[in-house]
């Protein structure tokens, strides 16, 4: 896909996200790798619902802004996924209600912030990891997502909201999505003892599918 069809795209996806209440005033974020290695970022203080491609901020491979607006604060965080997620080529970060709320119940493991509700959670976000509440911007979120070793494509940050990545802008949109409507799932569901995905049934998604998944706790996948 040229830059051109890209810029267009972040616009049409940020606007959708935007449209749809997952993403409210000038929060959130998107950014594209570029074949060149630099990034196309949405800037700083922009709403997803009115980008304008011309005035996206270009980066080059070393993060130094070549051409359109100041980019968002949170480059460190994409930055950290690209670094660590070889495969990613899309990040976005939303401040999406279920997410957030679900960020700040203190029941949450960090290891697998839902449980294996859906199927297609599972295909499309694999586990989710819950990183500590840092303030927006700071560059220490970084180190975090390091910590990691890319094992996760979606996170969630305390307080805050949930950032994900894919292979391609709308993979990364999906994934989001995906991610924001089982939060939603878990807190209708809260204290209601709902019957999740076995080690079984994840076990024949994780074959069927490719599925890759960090090990986790008895709805994991099997061990090797």
């Amino acid at each position: 896909m040229t830059e051109t069809r890209l810029r267009e795209e972040i616009c049409r996806l940020g606007r959708s996200l935007f449209e749809r209440g997952l993403t409210p005033g000038s929060s959130g974020n998107i950014s594209v790798k570029l074949d060149d290695g630099g990034t196309l970022v949405t800037p700083t203080n922009a709403s997803l619902g009115s980008l304008d491609p011309a005035r996206l901020s270009r980066l080059s491979v070393d993060g130094k802004l070549i051409s359109g607006d100041a980019p968002t604060k949170e480059v460190p965080l994409h930055a950290a996924l690209y670094q660590t997620r070889g495969a990613a080529r899309a990040v976005v970060h939303l401040h999406s209600s279920h997410s957030v709320a679900l960020s700040m119940l203190p029941e949450i493991d960090p290891r697998a912030a839902l449980p294996p509700m859906t199927a297609y959670y599972l295909m499309k976000c694999g586990l989710t990891a819950l990183v500590p509440y840092y303030r927006p911007g700071d560059p220490a979120v970084a180190d975090a997502i390091k910590g990691l070793a890319g094992k996760y494509s979606s996170v969630l940050l305390a307080n805050h909201g949930p950032v994900v990545s894919g292979d391609t802008l709308e993979a990364a949109v999906f994934a989001i999505e995906e991610l924001e409507e089982t939060a939603k799932l878990y807190l209708l569901l809260r204290g209601m003892n709902p019957r999740f995905l076995t080690r079984e049934q994840v076990a024949d998604l994780t074959k069927v599918f490719g599925l890759e998944m960090p090990e986790h706790g008895p709805h994991g996948p099997p061990s090797s």
